[in-house]
């Protein structure tokens, strides 16, 4: 029988308005949105969440922190070679089109993601060679043992080697240089969920995938996601209070208490694994941003232990962030191995010492500098820098503040535009290699990519590099004091403090806050 195009189209709209009367629909929002659908292109929170939903990596964390088998059912260094890792995958699982998941699969995802564009290569940095040794097992080569390489793989998404191909996205987005490919509003995962729509900034639209492997193994109440990015604070948590939206992450401090004792309305909060800071260029010899001519004040490490200084993280934890955060002197949240209580207790507010050390320097008359900062990205961003500003003006710094959106915030860092800046890092490895590599390291093609500071030191390179392969684990964690050691010493960074989650829900909802701030929507409930 061939059905017309009427009646194919009546026949489309009953099934979906039968799905929708027995869908769980989860109506969630945040202030940003992700920034490409691309799992390779950005390795920033909140795209990595979106990309949860609908991709997935051989190996995930819950909401604990801790790691659980995703498509990868165990793994282990070989026991013929310690150069080698031994992945095996699980067998019938299949992408939203039907294709089937195999090592070809991996070994083609793990490649685009050590490719040029891709901002998930630094991850792969020890890996020489990836191969399949079968069709559901998996090897990967490094250049050295590896303790900790499958702390590198949770946000390492595997996608569909056929699909990308046919659909000419096999070069990773450049999100850097604004180019766009079928890759950023298209994706085909194995996930829980598969992608129905997509409006960037506007809406996105999930649906649960009938043929996902895990259907007995998680709750998977939800079956619809309705993702929303509502910048303003204030109309997000009307969003939530009007019951046009059931989840939000990020709750702002100042209506928690709204929030909370609302009826049908339920705030968790737990400690995120994310710190806050500020970064300067003080490698150039000269820097755009300020007014000071034929010179870079913040490469003189006295302006940078002044400025750090002058930063009271006690009046920002009170005032700006209503006691939801926790003051820092590092940038390793205490969740990360390396992180030490009494590093972290060592950016302490010392006005007096602060100008003495900025007349030291040069500069006691002071000079001015533009900050660049995100409005959308960390909670109450903006606010902090606002404050940041007042207080560096304490010590004669004056600061232009420019706030803007992420998307066009975080390619200044990437792109070497801007001389101070605020930046948030969370840790989801929970080993300071992973802060090394990105943010300490010079900037190479493959690694240091999001240091900005203008900070390259050989001997200390080379020591983070010797990390990857170092199974000494004494050895190991007394480099790992080493280089922060240098780190603290030389105030690379201006640590600000850690970040608490709150995030904001119906009573319908059931999850706990994870760490990572990453909710998984296959392991909520709906009550």
């Amino acid at each position: 029988m061939k059905l017309t195009s009427t009646l194919l189209a009546a026949t489309a709209l009953t099934s979906m308005v039968a799905m929708s009367a027995n869908a769980e629909t989860i109506r969630w929002a945040r202030a940003g949105d992700s920034l490409t659908l691309d799992p390779h292109a950005q390795n920033e929170g909140p795209t990595h969440t979106l990309s949860h939903q609908i991709y997935e990596p051989l190996v995930i964390r819950d909401t604990s922190g801790a790691f659980q088998a995703a498509l990868a059912t165990d793994w282990a260094p070989s026991a013929d070679d310690p150069n080698v890792w031994v992945f095996n995958l699980r067998e019938g699982v299949t992408f939203h089109n039907g294709n089937a998941f195999t090592a070809e699969d991996v070994v083609f995802s793990i490649n685009r993601a050590k490719s040029d564009d891709s901002n998930m290569k630094e991850l792969l940095n020890s890996i020489v060679e990836v191969r399949a040794a079968g069709d559901y097992t998996v090897e990967f080569v490094t250049n050295g043992p590896n303790p900790i390489l499958s702390a590198n793989l949770t946000n390492l998404f595997m996608m569909d080697k056929d699909w990308t191909e046919e659909n000419d996205t096999v070069k990773v987005q450049d999100t850097d240089g604004g180019e766009v490919t079928f890759a950023t509003t298209n994706a085909m995962g194995t996930g829980p969920y598969q992608l129905v729509s997509r409006e960037p900034d506007v809406r996105t639209v999930l649906s649960a995938y009938d043929g996902y492997w895990g259907k007995d193994m998680f709750p998977l109440d939800v079956t619809e996601i309705i993702y929303t990015p509502i910048q303003n604070a204030s109309t997000r948590v009307a969003a939530l209070l009007s019951g046009e939206v059931d989840f939000i992450q990020d709750v702002p401090v100042q209506d928690l208490e709204r929030v909370a004792s609302t009826d049908g309305l339920t705030v968790k909060t737990a400690p995120q694994n994310r710190v806050i800071f500020f970064g300067m260029n003080q490698g150039a010899d000269d820097i755009e941003a300020d007014n000071i001519e034929g010179a870079n004040p913040l490469a003189d490490v006295r302006v940078r232990r002044a400025m750090n200084m002058a930063i009271n993280r006690d009046a920002i934890q009170q005032v700006v962030m209503r006691g939801q955060s926790q003051p820092a002197g590092m940038i390793a949240p205490p969740f990360v191995n390396g992180w030490t209580a009494e590093m972290d207790a060592e950016s302490m507010t010392d006005i007096e010492t602060a100008k003495s050390l900025m007349e030291e320097a040069g500069y006691g008359e002071g000079f001015s500098l533009r900050l660049d900062c995100p409005n959308d990205r960390y909670i109450n961003d903006e606010a902090i820098c606002q404050a940041t500003v007042g207080m560096l003006a304490q010590i004669g710094v004056t600061v232009n503040l420019d706030a803007k959106p992420k998307a066009q915030h975080f390619p200044l860092i990437t792109n070497g535009q801007t001389d101070f800046y605020m930046l948030g890092w969370g840790v989801p490895t929970y080993d300071s290699e992973y802060v090394f590599n990105f943010l300490v390291h010079g900037r190479e093609e493959s690694i240091g990519t999001w240091n900005n500071t203008g900070y390259d030191n050989d001997a200390l390179d080379a020591m983070i590099v010797s990390l990857a392969s170092n199974t000494d684990l004494d050895a190991r964690n007394a480099d790992i004091a080493a280089i922060w050691r240098e780190v603290q010493d030389q105030q690379i960074y201006l640590p600000v403090h850690h970040q608490v989650l709150n995030w904001g829900m119906s009573e319908a909802v059931g999850t706990e806050v994870s760490p990572e701030d990453d909710p998984k929507f296959k392991f909520f409930t709906m009550n």
